[in-house]
């Protein structure tokens, strides 16, 4: 594994393996199909050190499955070019791959997150100072923190697997704290 820079496999600029996505429904008979299945598209972020690819998206709680109506919501939210890293009043399913030595910016989302570690070993840096770093199968249940994913590798690329879950207004301390993109540029803001 190396960090060669690419953009085959639809947007794909590591050198990890390609992710498969199936989405399952129903057929006429209420038996479980596969409605349709695809290979992750991806967009690169930070001149090619990073790269975003959302599996799926929601809207609303609970989600409504009727006639594709969650399908049909997924497929407009990605359309509209203006999805942030959370759906207001929805979820977000996003896989992330860090470059080799990548540390993204110090962010804080409006949303209940679980980052799990797919691949590599990365820091999860607070803005409190505290750094905790995570191998394969950790999970970070990040609620509205400010903080910071850093690829401790030097040579090779990290992956991790979010969901992100929008919430209520977090008040600490009489403070309402809300969403932070810091330097993380090129990312529209997600409006909750």
């Amino acid at each position: 594994m190396g960090s060669s820079y690419r953009t085959e496999d639809n947007g794909k600029i590591s050198d990890l393996p390609q992710l498969h996505r199936y989405i399952t429904g129903h057929n006429a008979d209420g038996k479980a199909v596969v409605h349709s299945q695809n290979d992750f598209e991806w967009k690169s972020y930070a001149e090619g050190e990073l790269a975003f690819s959302v599996a799926y998206t929601t809207s609303e709680f609970p989600v409504n499955l009727n006639k594709d109506a969650d399908v049909a919501e997924h497929t407009r939210v990605l359309e509209s070019g203006n999805l942030g890293l959370v759906n207001p009043r929805g979820t977000v399913f996003r896989c992330v791959d860090f470059a080799p030595g990548y540390a993204c910016g110090m962010h804080r989302t409006q949303s209940l997150d679980y980052g799990i570690v797919l691949e590599g070993e990365v820091d999860m840096v607070l803005d409190s100072g505290e750094v905790h770093p995570m191998k394969r199968g950790d999970v970070a249940i990040q609620r509205a923190t400010q903080h910071q994913w850093v690829n401790k590798s030097k040579t090779e690329w990290a992956r991790m697997m979010f969901v992100l879950q929008d919430c209520q207004p977090l008040v600490v301390g009489g403070q309402e704290y809300k969403e932070d993109l810091g330097t993380n540029s090129g990312l529209p803001a997600s409006g909750n």
